[in-house]
């Protein structure tokens, strides 16, 4: 599990292309001993398993099914990218309950200054744009950012000055894609309410959770 709190921004050092995965080798800045084999870590928003480290840098595996639902696959050499450890119990949540699991990829339509700021509008696929809310939380590259308006399949963010310059947002441009994933309380919220096949609450869920009274 995740914050969207980017801790450091990586470099893609080395991309070994496998019949099965695809290893990659980032460049990070973490100092010795924080990160292990084994760890959990986000890249653009991804979860990956830490595979090895080599000084400075780490190697870790995705998988075709991950590279075919992801950004990853575009990566090339020298390309920076966000990262994050997995959260400790004991930590703060600075951003949102964020699993790494990505939803889909969006596209950027807009992009541009609005004051100090940076405001970005993106679209989705329709499976993807029905979780995502108005001033509700989504990830976007592993970033936790606030939803500030939502229409059809699209969405806009303003994103602040500290967050542009560090994380890859601010680099980005109009037609870049990027790792999106929803706030799975939406997910949670759409399970609890929809009893097997039907739409929504049944008066069950109703009288019992006190929606309407008189039975």
């Amino acid at each position: 599990m995740f914050t969207g709190i980017i801790e450091d921004m990586g470099s893609v050092a080395g991309i070994g292309k496998g019949g099965g995965r695809w290893t990659f080798t980032v460049l990070a800045g973490f100092g010795p001993g924080d990160i292990r084999e084994g760890d959990s870590i986000a890249v653009n928003g991804v979860c990956l398993t830490v595979t090895g480290i080599k000084g400075a840098s780490f190697d870790a595996d995705a998988s075709l099914e991950t590279l075919s639902l992801t950004t990853l696959k575009g990566l090339a050499i020298n390309d920076r990218v966000n990262l994050e450890r997995a959260m400790r119990l004991d930590s703060r949540l600075g951003g949102h309950l964020v699993t790494g699991h990505v939803d889909g990829v969006g596209r950027i339509v807009a992009i541009g200054p609005e004051g100090d700021s940076l405001k970005i509008e993106i679209e989705t696929p329709a499976e993807i744009s029905r979780y995502i809310v108005r001033k509700g939380s989504v990830a976007i590259d592993g970033i936790s950012l606030t939803v500030n308006d939502q229409r059809d399949k699209k969405f806009t963010l303003n994103v602040i000055p500290y967050s542009a310059a560090n994380t890859t947002i601010g680099s980005k441009k109009s037609g870049d894609h990027v790792n999106v994933e929803t706030d799975i309380l939406g997910r949670y919220v759409e399970k609890f309410v929809t009893r097997g096949e039907k739409e929504g609450p049944d008066l069950e869920f109703l009288y019992r959770y006190g929606y309407i009274k008189g039975r």
